[in-house]
């Protein structure tokens, strides 16, 4: 897992800092990932105020995950993931079949150029929220892309977990 630097990411590292909200999104084409992130973006305070922490993770390559923070200008990193390392490791890998390849390419969405690979695997949309000490404390994910709690539903959930910096 690499930030747009390039520079190699260990998840658990992240939590070293605090609470992380993991956030597995299929792509920067994706537009209910962006709308996803864009909500997130705009929530950020609150999750600041938390001390939960957003971090992004697909399989487009660096180039596409700089794209897609550069373009709220995201405060919480964006990791790219091409090679499926952390997808497999939290079990969130979707398999685009022909079909499905095919009507995405229709709406000019090509996987390929996205993620730099031809594995056509993508994030199932999920959400893990992993306290200070590596555990995953809540998780969310649904193999409907549309369906994606709101920020207030993420933070509600946060908050009955307690696990707020203090």
């Amino acid at each position: 897992v690499v930030d747009p630097e390039g520079h190699e990411v260990q998840i658990l590292d992240l939590t070293r800092k605090g609470s992380i909200l993991l956030v597995f999104y299929r792509g920067g084409w994706c537009p209910f990932c962006n709308f996803q992130i864009h909500e997130l973006t705009a929530a950020f305070p609150e999750f600041e105020k938390r001390g939960l922490t957003p971090v992004a993770i697909s399989v487009d390559r660096i180039e596409e995950a700089a794209r897609t923070q550069a373009t709220y200008t995201i405060p919480f990193p964006v990791l790219s993931d091409p090679d499926l390392v952390a997808h497999s490791a939290y079990r969130v890998i979707h398999r685009v079949e022909a079909d499905e390849l095919a009507r995405l390419r229709g709406f000019g969405m090509d996987l390929e150029r996205a993620s730099g690979r031809t594995h056509h695997e993508i994030a199932i949309p999920a959400l893990f929220v992993i306290d200070a000490g590596g555990v995953v404390r809540w998780a969310h994910a649904d193999r409907d892309y549309k369906v994606r709690p709101s920020p207030s539903q993420i933070l509600a959930a946060f908050d009955r977990l307690q696990l707020h910096a203090h």
